[in-house]
């Protein structure tokens, strides 16, 4: 009961300083929404890389000449490497027994043309029968294209639904007709819209049977990329060595030289990209944290000034039998309301913002237990750091100096 009347008190005594109040919150508020907008967005951004590399599934790598590069020294000499041949795809479909699944991929930029209609700079991709069954790609209409496609070189296309919006928005695009190139393949499927991530359209492909895409665009530098999907999730470090022992032998790397050829699965480039943007993320949150230290100044003084007007109030309390638990818990509880008030809005506000920004690149974000919690431990802490040493000075002062007070 003693600490509710406190807190009611407490309370009354920031209405009774409506604008001082109001100026103090509005610093935390400042302070908690900058924090609270970069743990938002950093979120929501690595929240869609991780969705996009979800594509790949648990159980998948990636095999190829170079899948990542961080320096320009590591790119010259990865580019010195001989590319993957179907000579070692087919090595592996033969000797791989932890392997499900395993297609050859490649991939070019090119333009389409229907009638009149042209889109520019789409991504073409070739690839074996079994490629969707490896990779996250739903259908929406129609169908993948098969073996006998591939082996029958037929120029047949699986497109993204940008290209159906583009070319046979209204009708039904299945058995239409449109260029890649200078070459007429005919539409047998559609996938599903997958959306957006960084502004950039993950709808706007086209795939064709691999036999064809080596028939128009021949072998591409950097080769192919292999997708192995392993027998099991927990199967998945077997399967990578097990591939990593065929294609060292047959690229007769000698055994006291790394591979000469990369693996890449969904954990790791994960892990990648954190390792790559830790140091940005830091930097961010930490210049926006001084806004909120600032804040937390601002705080601190106003408490100091309350403490100095309110020296007989307290003298008065004392005498009246207040211990200096009452006194240290009540301007305590004032800095704490203040700060958790400007925390609870700097959440809401930092959220908005955050999701305009990242929205601005087609991205979307959720609130998320790490980012409400922070924001609330951030200003709670704050008002408990900054508060602390006026409401000690308030509990330790003298009655009857107090009461003398001018």
């Amino acid at each position: 009961m003693v600490g509710v009347a406190i807190l009611g008190i407490a309370f009354g005594a920031l209405l009774a300083n409506k604008l001082r109040s109001g100026l103090t919150l509005l610093g935390v508020i400042f302070g908690v929404t900058s924090v609270m907008t970069i743990i938002s967005a950093v979120e929501g951004m690595t929240g869609a890389i991780e969705e996009n590399l979800k594509a790949l599934g648990p159980s998948t790598f990636m095999v190829g000449k170079m899948m990542i590069t961080t320096s320009h020294e590591e790119w010259r000499e990865k580019m010195k490497r001989q590319p993957i041949e179907m000579d070692h795809y087919e090595a592996i479909i033969e000797q791989c027994r932890s392997c499900e699944e395993v297609s050859p991929r490649t991939y070019t930029m090119t333009d389409l043309k229907h009638g009149a209609e042209e889109i520019r700079e789409v991504g073409v991709m070739g690839g074996k029968a079994n490629f969707i069954k490896i990779i996250d790609m739903e259908i929406a209409q129609g169908r993948f294209h098969s073996a006998e496609d591939d082996f029958y070189k037929r120029q047949v296309a699986f497109i993204g639904d940008d290209i159906r919006e583009e070319f046979f928005s209204g009708v039904d695009p299945l058995g239409k007709e449109f260029k890649i190139g200078n070459r007429k393949y005919t539409v047998i499927g559609v996938a599903k819209a997958r959306g957006s991530t960084f502004g950039e359209s993950e709808d706007k492909f086209v795939v064709i049977p691999l036999s064809v895409f080596h028939q128009q665009f021949g072998k591409r530098q950097r080769g192919l990329m292999l997708m192995v999907k392993s027998t099991s999730v927990g199967n998945i470090d077997y399967t990578m060595d097990e591939v990593r022992m065929i294609l060292r032998s047959q690229r007769q790397v000698p055994y006291d030289e790394p591979d000469d050829f990369d693996m890449l699965t969904a954990e790791s480039a994960m892990d990648l990209f954190n390792q790559l943007t830790r140091f940005f993320r830091m930097t961010l949150i930490g210049i926006s944290s001084i806004s909120l230290v600032v804040g937390g100044i601002v705080v601190m003084n106003i408490m100091m000034v309350s403490v100095t007007e309110r020296t007989r109030e307290i003298g008065i309390r004392k005498s009246l039998g207040a211990r200096r638990s009452h006194i240290l818990l009540q301007f305590l509880y004032e800095a704490l309301l203040l700060t958790l008030s400007g925390g609870i809005v700097g959440i809401i506000l930092g959220f908005i913002i955050a999701r305009a920004l990242v929205g601005m690149i087609d991205m979307d974000i959720s609130p998320s237990a790490l980012a409400i919690f922070s924001g609330l431990f951030i200003s709670t802490g704050t008002g408990l750091i900054f508060g602390i040493y006026p409401a000690m000075k308030a509990s330790r002062l003298d009655p009857v100096k107090a009461l003398s007070y001018e």
